[in-house]
């Protein structure tokens, strides 16, 4: 999911459906379904170019949108299984993984590839370190996290997740320097050192996590899981521990904090007595 502020909307990329859902957040209704999508998987909004990414794992492309009327706006063909989407508006640049293991580093101008990122297995997760050119990228395929220089595209470590595996989601705390990888086998959430990668914590969370997010407002952490929880984790001097455990829905595993509307917003699949929705949670003082 991604939201364009200025516009108050939600952009959800509706795999099941095979489009791209937009949902207006002022009223709290859909928008409308941008259709005809390859299996979507990411999105990303750039406000500064005014442009949508949608990245899909049918065809391995590349959808961009223009964000004022959903008008197409271009296709990058980026080979197969195109999946999760980081957008660096102050950069200029728009990253994409995909594949058995790349990352494409876009400029997002020219929306031209600059770089690209050989990987040992295809990323999941990954997250931008906002005081150096890092990206911290998720390989469970490899038992991994990867190191990646958004500069030259060179990983520059590899650090092993021994004993953990199926590390999907991840958040980095800046002001701790911590990255956040959140396991589901077992399911927990690990904590590494941003500046070498040494092991900090492990906290035991909800099962089938799918998203991790830090409120570095209240120095919490937020945890969707698909077992139909949402952890909340709360600083604790050099870790974190336990702060409560909100029941959700089976399945409801996507989720995306919005710090500039202090808002955790939920994605519900469908049920047998109701239709797909998104929760809206407001964080608490």
């Amino acid at each position: 999911m991604a939201v364009d502020l200025a516009r108050q909307r939600l952009l959800v990329a509706a795999l099941g459906h095979g489009g791209l859902a937009v949902a207006d957040l002022k009223t709290r209704h859909l928008d409308r379904i941008v259709g005809n999508l390859p299996e979507p998987q990411g999105v990303g909004y750039d406000p500064v170019t005014d442009t949508i990414y949608v990245a899909n794992a049918g065809d391995g492309s590349l959808r961009l949108f223009k964000g004022a009327d959903f008008t197409p706006a271009g296709r990058i063909e980026l080979g197969s299984d195109a999946d999760n989407v980081r957008v660096d508006s102050k950069a200029g640049r728009v990253i994409v993984g995909h594949g058995d293991g790349a990352l494409a580093i876009l400029d997002a101008a020219t929306h031209t590839i600059i770089a690209s990122a050989a990987l040992k297995a295809h990323p999941e997760s990954f997250q931008l370190d906002g005081g150096s050119e890092r990206i911290f990228v998720n390989l469970p395929n490899a038992d991994a996290i990867g190191v990646v220089n958004r500069t030259t595209g060179k990983e520059i470590a590899s650090w092993p997740t021994v004993g953990h595996s199926a590390n999907f989601a991840m958040a980095l705390d800046q002001a701790r320097q911590h990255v956040l990888v959140a396991f589901r086998r077992p399911a927990e959430l690990g904590v590494f050192s941003a500046a070498d990668g040494k092991p900090i914590a492990s906290l035991q969370t909800c099962g089938d996590i799918d998203d991790v997010f830090v409120d570095s407002r209240r120095d919490r952490v937020y945890v969707s899981c698909g077992q139909g929880f949402m952890d909340v984790l709360t600083a604790d001097g050099a870790t974190y521990r336990s702060a409560g455990r909100i029941p959700t829905a089976a399945g409801a595993r996507t989720s995306l904090f919005v710090p500039e509307l202090d808002r955790l917003l939920l994605a519900v699949p469908a049920g047998s007595t109701s239709g797909a929705a998104i929760w809206i949670y407001r964080p608490s003082p």
